[in-house]
């Protein structure tokens, strides 16, 4: 096996946030994390050029790159950003042996089987149990809506692009909802609802269903308004989000055979793992008629992290032959 290249630089890039964090040498842990707002810089290169100069770093090596995108050719163009580039030209400017590009959530389907347990909370029965050797789902709410799936036995990330899939309702209430969606947006893909501006969407729907005039807030605000009982229309429109979360999880859970576990990853779930707990989150998980004993023994846990649990997958895909 050819000798792993250090050191490398590792990054996470959302439609809103690009993580970064160094590996200096085999086994070091990620160091000089940080967070760049995408916003502020004119392209990933001269974020990434951005975060060596205002770390003191050395040009790496090595560099591994997970990215809110389909990654299907040379050219990169960001569905909820407007960077876009030429991988060919990037790996160039960059001036690194190695350069790997990877679906954001497919560098954290990567991390699964390493994640230390105080990272997991379980949402569901504690007597639920991963299947071992089964594959690992794990989807994630944040700028957009991730999905990927790990199998254990090859080490194989599956990419897709699962949030984009047609969202439905168990209810009337959710059928009016997406009703009004639907006028606004044609298709109601599940990104639509689950993820930030997503939730944006879910709480003005609830306010035009009542006749009421929405107020411009932004997605951190519509959590913080239900958490804090300030806003009925936020707690309204919360609720309505878990339980859209769980019926999707539910979704993927079957349509990739997690029988190895569900995770969710993401911003939001991490700062509501409570109200996931005391909503239907699960019952939606596990309400899919004839197959719910199939589901019901399947545990979801929310990733709550100190930094990005890309970084684990990223580092073991640069780990392994280029």
């Amino acid at each position: 096996m050819p000798t792993a290249l250090f050191p490398r630089l590792l990054g996470d890039v959302g439609g809103t946030n690009a993580r970064f964090a160094w590996q200096s040498r085999v086994g070091a842990p990620p160091s000089h994390i940080a967070n760049l707002l995408c916003q502020d810089h004119d392209s990933l290169l001269a974020a990434i050029r951005h975060y060596l100069h205002q770390h003191g770093l050395e040009a790496p090596q090595a560099c591994a790159i997970g990215i809110a995108n389909p990654v299907t050719g040379d050219w990169v163009q960001m569905t909820n950003h407007h960077w876009s580039f030429s991988i060919q030209a990037l790996h160039a400017q960059l001036g690194v042996q190695r350069l790997q590009l990877i679906n954001d959530f497919s560098a954290i389907a990567l991390s699964l089987p390493e994640l230390p347990a105080q990272d997991l909370h379980l949402i569901g029965p504690a007597d639920c149990a991963a299947a071992p050797n089964q594959p690992m789902a794990v989807l994630g709410a944040g700028t957009g809506l991730g999905v990927s799936c790990l199998l254990p036995t090859t080490g194989q990330a599956i990419t897709g692009e699962g949030g984009h899939c047609t969202l439905g309702a168990c209810t009337s209430d959710e059928a009016e909802l997406l009703r009004l969606l639907a006028q606004r947006f044609g298709h109601v893909s599940a990104e639509r609802v689950l993820s930030g501006p997503g939730l944006v969407n879910l709480y003005q729907a609830c306010a035009t269903r009542y006749g009421l005039m929405a107020q411009p807030l932004a997605p951190a605000d519509v959590v913080h308004r239900a958490l804090t009982g300030a806003n009925p229309l936020c707690l309204e429109a919360l609720d309505h989000f878990c339980a859209f979360l769980g019926n999707f999880a539910g979704n993927m859970a079957l349509t990739y055979g997690a029988r190895g576990g569900v995770y969710l990853a993401g911003g939001i779930a991490p700062r509501i793992i409570d109200t996931l707990r005391q909503s239907s989150f699960r019952a939606r998980f596990e309400e899919k008629g004839r197959l719910k004993p199939y589901l019901s023994p399947i545990p979801t846990w929310v990733i709550a992290s100190t930094h990005s649990p890309a970084f684990l997958g990223l580092s073991q895909l640069l780990d392994q032959p280029g």
